[in-house]
């Protein structure tokens, strides 16, 4: 069995009805263990509330239902600190939500779905996957 975990982008596609996104989930949920990261969920519900779009809070409250949410822990805030410091001297810095949604997917043992790869694959130590790009 795989552990994914959808990002933030990810999830804004099933919100929309991004039907390559859907069909993927209904083939990858009965064998695999999909989840959202708590970043992602807040990420995603802040966005909602702001736009003030009730339809979609209540379809993503339903998406809530169907996945896990990804648990954090203080290894989660190491792994992030430990990757923030190796970017960022190296020039290629991400954004902290963005590192510690890698991070919580590296601790986890994770694979992360994304349609940012080229932003991700700078972690050599996440493990990620574009389903846009079947």
């Amino acid at each position: 069995m795989i552990s994914y975990c959808l990002d933030t982008n990810i999830i804004s596609y099933l919100l929309k009805s991004n039907q390559v996104i859907a069909n993927r989930l209904k083939r990858e949920i009965t064998n695999n263990s999909i989840k959202i990261s708590l970043i992602s969920y807040y990420e995603i519900l802040r966005g909602l509330k702001y736009i003030e779009n009730q339809k979609k809070i209540l379809k993503f409250e339903s998406l809530l239902k169907i996945f896990d949410m990804l648990e954090m822990n203080p290894d989660t805030f190491e792994i992030a600190a430990k990757i923030y410091s190796e970017l960022r001297k190296s020039g290629n810095l991400i954004d902290d939500a963005d590192l510690l949604i890698a991070a919580n997917c590296i601790v986890n043992d994770c694979v992360l779905i994304t349609n940012n790869l080229k932003h991700f694959q700078r972690i050599q130590s996440l493990k990620c996957e574009n389903w846009l790009q079947e």
